[in-house]
Parts: structure tokens; sequence; C-alpha cells
């Protein structure tokens, strides 16, 4: 519901595509920037109150984002930093939270729990625009703000009930200590390179068609705000139907060449709904596009959750997000600098030439993912 009230109101208040590039860039910097001290923090502190402490920031920061738009301000500037610092309480919030899931279901089921994750997080993105498109457009990006504020407290409730068997270890060790030996175990897995530089070209080329759909609404589809709601919640639905197929499939082998078939039918929708100028059929390609996306993100996460152990797992996982969450704001802020330029057909259909190019690669060459 934010980021679609957001991106909307950052387009209007700026006009240029480049300050909604910047927007995703200042939230995601921080991920990329943090992410090794926050791994050391989810391995070394009780990983549910690291992950609580991130819910209160960004439940702030929605809120006070409610509170400059329901007074009026026009200033681009209060998004840009409250995006950044919503990053920063992401960054650590991230690697605790991935490193909770293990410790609640068996590994075997890893896979099948984590496309579950993704079930539930991309409802919340099919129900989020719905309502949020309903109040930005009847009552104003204040209300989306606000009401996103709101929605923290049943998560901050629910962390609360939950309790795990980590228990973090006393140690002597500094902090850049515990972020060699976190490169260290990643450097004595073969497979852990690949996937991490994999994660990183996957979420820099597949995330822009997200990033961009308000200019894809505006500029090539010549709609509103209930248009760039239509697409955003098609593509959440994608995604919804996308983690079905991961948690119903089956606990056999093959996860990597699955993810690595999910990339190549990322680029060939991604490319087809570049092109598409009929909304309809663009509609189509987008949905696949957002199925093939969460299916490729779930199972390249299944295959590093499944290498890391416990105590490393919050490490493992941080680095992994450094490729993970770092890809988008660089890819983010490259796109926004390409598309006033060239245009946003062009820049996404280029993207997915790439992505299938890359995996086909993976599939047919190089083939230690596809081997996993």
């Amino acid at each position: 519901m934010q980021n679609l009230a957001q991106a909307w109101l950052v387009l209007q208040l700026s006009g240029s595509p480049f300050y909604l590039g910047l927007d995703a860039f200042l939230a995601g910097t921080p991920i990329f920037a943090l992410a090794m001290v926050a791994g050391v923090a989810a391995d070394r502190f009780d990983r549910r109150r690291v992950l609580l402490v991130s819910q209160f920031v960004q439940m702030t920061g929605a809120f006070t984002l409610a509170v400059f738009v329901g007074l009026g301000y026009k200033h681009i500037w209060p998004i840009l930093l409250i995006s950044f610092i919503v990053g920063v309480a992401q960054a650590f919030g991230a690697p605790a939270y991935q490193s909770l899931i293990p410790s609640l279901v068996p590994r075997e089921h890893l896979p099948n729990a984590i496309a579950m994750n993704s079930i539930q997080f991309n409802i919340a993105r099919v129900i989020g625009p719905v309502i949020g498109g309903l109040a930005l457009t009847s009552l104003g990006a204040a209300w989306c703000f606000g009401l996103n504020g709101l929605s923290f407290v049943a998560v901050i409730i629910s962390l609360l009930l939950i309790t795990t068997d980590f228990k973090p270890g006393p140690t002597k060790e500094t902090v850049m200590e515990s972020m060699k030996g976190g490169i260290a175990f990643i450097r004595q897995k073969p497979e852990m390179l690949p996937l991490i530089w994999v994660a990183f070209v996957c979420t820099f080329l597949g995330i822009p068609i997200i990033v961009f759909l308000p200019v894809f609404a505006k500029e090539v589809f010549g709609g509103t705000a209930a248009t760039y709601t239509l697409l955003l919640s098609v593509e959440a639905a994608g995604a919804i139907c996308g983690g079905l197929l991961v948690a119903a499939r089956s606990k056999g082998s093959g996860v990597g060449r699955d993810a690595i078939i999910g990339l190549i039918a990322l680029g060939v929708f991604e490319f087809a709904f570049a092109l598409s100028r009929s909304l309809p059929l663009a509609l189509v390609f987008l949905f696949l596009a957002g199925m093939s996306l969460i299916a490729c993100f779930s199972l390249l996460s299944s295959l590093v959750q499944m290498v890391a152990t416990d105590e490393m797992r919050g490490r493992v996982m941080s680095i992994y997000n450094v490729a993970f969450r770092g890809g988008m704001p660089i890819g983010s802020l490259i796109t926004g600098s390409l598309v006033p330029h060239l245009g946003a057909p062009a820049v996404v259909a280029t993207y997915g030439i790439v992505l299938t190019g890359l995996a086909l690669y993976l599939l047919l060459v190089q083939r230690k993912i596809a081997a996993l």
C-alpha cells in the first residue's frame, strides 16, 4: 500500500522518473551497505528482538509520512529521507527475519515454508494496492501511509508471541572478525558464489519491471493511479501463483534447475510485457512475469538457507542480501537514468533479453546451480 502511494506521490511531486529511481535507491542502499553488520547482529543477538526494533522504526516512518502529507508538505526531500531511514531498519530486520524461518520448520520443508512466506507477503501486495488505490484516489496518500503504519501492529504482536530455540552464545570476536568468518564460510561452499551472483543480476534486471510500473501506467498506457493499481495487483497475483507452485513442489532434487527455468521465464515475459501496447495483453505477461519472479526468488533463497548452518545463518543471509537486495537500488538508479532517454519499454525489454541469455548459459554451460 505504501509503495503504491509513495511511488505515485514521488512521480507527481518531481515529474521525473529519475526521482522514482532515486527513492528506490535510497531505500535499498542501506540494505546493501549495512548487510554484513546486520548479519553479525542477527547471529549475536536475539533475532526476534532485532526484528521487533526494525518493525517499530518502519511503523514510525509510515506514520511520519502520513503526517507530512496530511499537513500539505509538497517537498520531496522528507520522502527521500524517510526512505533511507526505513531502509536502515530493513537492513537489520532482513537477516534476522530470514534466520528465524529455519528455526520454525524442519529442514526438508524449508523450500515450501519459504514459498508459503512469499505467498502471504504477496497476498498483502494484492490486497494492499486495492485498498491503497481506493484510499489514494478517494482520500489521498496520507491515508495509505497511515493505514500501512497500523498494519505493523499485527506484525509486532505476532513477534511478541513467537518463541524460538536459537540462543546466541557468547563470543569474543570483533564485528570485523565475525564478518570475515561469514565470508570464509561462503568461500568453503563452491555453490554459494554462483547463487549470490545470480541473485544480484536477477534483482538488478528483474525488479525494475515493478519499480517503473507507474511510468508504464502513465506514459505507455495513458492511465491514472487506478491503472497503476491494476498493474501492481496483477503482478502480485502472479507472484502468489508462483509461490503456490513452489509450495506445492515435491521435496525432491532439481531445485537449482527449477530456479534457472524460472529465470528464463522471467526474462521472456519481461520482454513481452515491455513490448505490449495492449493493456489486456500486457496484464497477461505481467502476471506471468510476477509468477516467474517469485518462483525464482523462493528457490534461490531456499538453496542458500539449505547450505547455511544455524550459527552462521545471519551472516550468510546478510551476504546473500547484499546481492539480492543490492541489485534493487543499483538497478533502479541506473534504470531511472536510462528511462528518460530511451523509454521504459526499451530498457525493460533489453533487461529481459539479458536475463534470458544469462539463464540459458547457466542451464546449458555453467551448471553449478542447475546441478543443485
